[in-house]
């Protein structure tokens, strides 16, 4: 499978909202961390006290920030929105529309009697794809809220404090006018 970058926007149609393995690859995708390659001696110590390290050259972080964070962070959320805007919209080429409205026709029809049967009156029709997707979503917000916000600590740790995640991507959102 080739390597998927975060910086290449994927083409956003509804088939790749509702493809959930195709979204996650592409929501989870990383961008090399390196260009020259790895280097070993990055992990030749361990580090369990961050405390103790200086903080990093402020430039480098500002870098960081703006070139590989929320640009990443920017990618994913444009990816999200718009699949959540496919969930709201009806979905004309749905492939399992018809089975389900056979099944409701069919359940209107049926006769309950929970006295014969307790289990007579569950009916449970499949959720259009329209609803997965909009949980799918729902589920990788909340996942994305966690990240950045582990993430921001992190950086925050490394390279100074300074304002929230979310006023932070905001400012950077403003110099940066899509």
């Amino acid at each position: 499978m080739p390597e998927i970058s975060i910086s290449e926007t994927p083409a956003l149609t509804p088939q790749f909202c509702f493809n959930e393995k195709l979204l996650l690859e592409n929501l989870n995708a990383l961008i090399t961390p390196a260009r020259q390659g790895f280097d070993s001696s990055s992990t030749a110590v361990r580090q369990t006290d961050s405390r103790g390290q200086k903080v990093i050259d402020p430039e480098a972080c500002q870098g960081f920030k703006d070139n590989v964070l929320f640009s990443s962070w920017q990618t994913r959320s444009d990816v999200l929105n718009y699949c959540a805007g496919v969930a709201t919209s009806p979905d004309p080429e749905d492939p399992d529309l018809i089975l389900r409205e056979t099944e409701s026709a069919r359940d209107r029809e049926r006769v309950v009697n929970e006295r014969l049967d307790p289990y007579s009156g569950r009916f449970f029709p499949k959720e259009p794809r329209t609803e997965s997707l909009a949980n799918l979503v729902r589920n990788q917000r909340t996942v994305e809220e966690i990240i950045r916000a582990r993430t921001w600590g992190l950086v925050s740790e490394r390279c100074g404090p300074g304002s929230s995640w979310e006023d932070a991507l905001n400012s950077w959102r403003q110099k940066h006018q899509r």
